[in-house]
């Protein structure tokens, strides 16, 4: 999905949910440009998917119209289809990351990281031996990942693991020197 696409997809879905949202204001919502969302909207409206109504003070209202809703569902379609194979990906490459762990005998992994990706590589690896020796993450904002209670950083020498799986994606290279600075031998550090 373009990511273009995306955005309007996004444009659209709010403003079908409230269209009496400024340009401002849906800059703001959505994380875009003013200048953006002005492009995006002229664009609709003169291609028909939305309908304009001026409002006292100064206000306008957005109404999609039919071709309009026909054009979000389309994107919507087409949004899913790529997240189904997003997520297909990131099957196959945690999948693929524990065969090759337990090709070398790996036995329990320490996750680094807490998020949405320590979520899925957790739900992966309940497909295989290796078995899952606790989670790390000093930028924790919960205290428990499933049924684990997260370590910071500091607790990671007090757990038995063969290796840390870093499960964030943010910045790899900062969390490597991190842990290699915290006394881990390099070839203990895997990532996706």
């Amino acid at each position: 999905m373009e990511k273009e696409d995306l955005h309007i997809l996004r444009l659209m879905g709010e403003i079908d949910r409230t269209g009496n949202h400024s340009q401002r204001e849906l800059s703001r919502r959505l994380n875009l440009s003013l200048g953006l969302v002005n492009t995006f909207i002229k664009r609709l409206v003169n291609k028909g998917y939305f309908k304009v109504t001026t409002m006292p003070r100064n206000r306008v209202k957005y109404f999609l119209t039919p071709a309009g809703l026909a054009r979000k569902s389309r994107l919507t379609v087409e949004y899913l289809r790529y997240s189904v194979d997003s997520y297909k990906e990131i099957k196959n490459l945690l999948l693929n990351k524990y065969k090759e762990m337990e090709r070398n005998n790996i036995r329990s992994v320490l996750f680094y990281g807490a998020g949405e990706v320590a979520e899925l590589a957790y739900l992966y690896l309940q497909l295989t031996k290796i078995r899952l020796a606790g989670i790390v993450d000093d930028n924790r904002n919960r205290k428990k990942f499933f049924d684990y209670n997260i370590a910071d950083l500091d607790s990671i020498h007090q757990v038995e693991w063969d290796l840390i799986l870093l499960t964030r994606l943010e910045d790899t290279g900062r969390d490597i020197k991190t842990l290699i600075e915290s006394g881990i031998d390099a070839e203990r550090i895997a990532t996706l």
